[in-house]
């Protein structure tokens, strides 16, 4: 019963992580390339209130990714499942490392952007802003590659 139930949260964690990885390899592969055939205004308003929404409705699945990821390594630990246990602390290590790339370097930007939208008020640095944030893509895929590669291989050897 124990490899039935950590075999299903492993499952709701790459389900809950992939959807944030989507989201960052679409912006990687497609918005960043996108957003630099526009104006500085049509730039901060599209990142703006992208923000503005993702912000609202992302954190469900990245928290909920990173709770399930924990629950994984407990339970694969409480049944002895080593490499489980192992590759979901991988998994958790990617996370907590993407985590603290949003929190200290994305959310502010994302702040920034989503006030000069919905004020309207571009600032002078829109396209630092923005440069800034996408340079963040190179770490953030990465990371959330290697959170589900894991999430997988712990899935495997439950």
């Amino acid at each position: 019963m124990l490899i039935t139930i950590g075999q299903t949260i492993a499952a709701l964690a790459i389900l809950a992580n992939a959807v944030v990885y989507g989201t960052d390899i679409s912006a990687a592969v497609i918005t960043r390339s996108a957003l630099r055939h526009l104006d500085d205004a049509s730039v901060t308003k599209f990142a703006g209130w992208g923000h503005y929404y993702g912000d609202k409705r992302m954190p469900p699945f990245g928290a909920g990714g990173v709770i399930a990821v924990v629950l994984t390594l407990i339970l694969a630990a409480v049944g002895g499942h080593i490499g489980a246990a192992v590759a979901a602390a991988i998994a958790l290590a990617a996370l907590l490392t993407w985590l603290a790339c949003y929190a200290l370097i994305a959310k502010p930007i994302n702040t920034a952007q989503t006030a000069a939208a919905r004020s309207g008020v571009i600032p002078a640095n829109a396209r630092a802003l923005q440069n800034k944030w996408d340079t963040l893509l190179v770490a953030r895929v990465p990371l959330q590659v290697t959170a589900l590669a894991a999430l997988c291989a712990a899935l495997a050897l439950f």
